[in-house]
């Protein structure tokens, strides 16, 4: 940290505005491939399987079930063994869930996947076994595959799936959220850092990849299946009539 710039809002935003340019400036062509994947998905009747954990579930909420989104955007979600396999709440509000093998094995059978699905993940450090075991059983499947992940913290931790991979070592598409090792983008004048950054850059390409997509389905002539806020008149109405479509596929809004 600068002697001459105090700890806060200020020295905060100089140092994320960077790193979000960096994404802009190095991610374009990987987001565009990606977009390419869905806008293809959408095309052929396919839905978006988003699945974040932790923090991370923030970037599949960005995608999925919001105003100015993509309908056909499914959010995984790990409670979801307990609403659709019969696993105990406490057990999947754990945190140490993310880390349950058994998790990862049984996450895909909670949801209705077609052949024309596609996915993406969004995990900041990529290592963790319920996360990396649901992408390889994608891949196993032989459906596509965007990851999310910080490429510099992820190559500086092991993997603790059995197989020794990471994450994006399953994806098609990897796109860097150029995050630091640890998430925490400002030193502390005592050691350590504070004020993750993955939650800025992670909102970015979400919305990214979701103008990226919908250009391509415009270019193509193709219908643009989007939610309208339910806050404005005739916006219920609208979703509701454009979810019918994909009723059981994605998760109510």
């Amino acid at each position: 940290m600068s002697d001459q710039q105090r700890f806060g809002m200020d020295l905060f935003w100089n140092q994320a505005s960077v790193i979000v340019e960096r994404v802009l400036q190095s991610q374009k062509d990987v987001i565009a491939r990606a977009a390419e994947i869905f806008a293809s998905s959408i095309t052929q009747g396919g839905v978006i399987h988003a699945y974040g954990t932790g923090h991370s579930r923030a970037f599949a909420m960005e995608l999925a079930g919001r105003a100015g989104g993509l309908v056909p955007v499914n959010r995984m979600d790990l409670e979801d063994l307990a609403l659709k396999a019969g696993w105990p709440h406490e057990v999947v509000v754990h945190p140490d869930i993310e880390r349950d093998p058994e998790a990862g094995k049984q996450l895909l059978s909670c949801y209705r996947i077609e052949p024309h699905d596609a996915f993406i993940f969004c995990s900041n450090s990529g290592v963790n076994v319920a996360m990396v075991e649901v992408a390889r059983q994608v891949k196993e499947k032989g459906y596509p595959l965007v990851v999310v992940t910080s490429m510099q913290h992820t190559q500086r931790v092991s993997s603790r799936h059995p197989s020794g991979k990471k994450l994006y070592e399953f994806a098609d598409v990897v796109i860097d959220n150029h995050g630091p090792f640890g998430d925490a983008l400002l030193e502390l004048p005592g050691g350590g850092t504070a004020c993750a950054v993955s939650s800025i850059t992670g909102v970015l390409i979400a919305q990214m990849i979701t103008a990226e997509t919908i250009g391509l389905l415009l270019e193509r002539g193709e219908e643009v299946p989007v939610y309208i806020s339910a806050n404005v008149p005739g916006g219920i109405e609208r979703n509701l009539e454009i979810v019918r479509r994909y009723e059981g596929r994605i998760r109510p809004v």
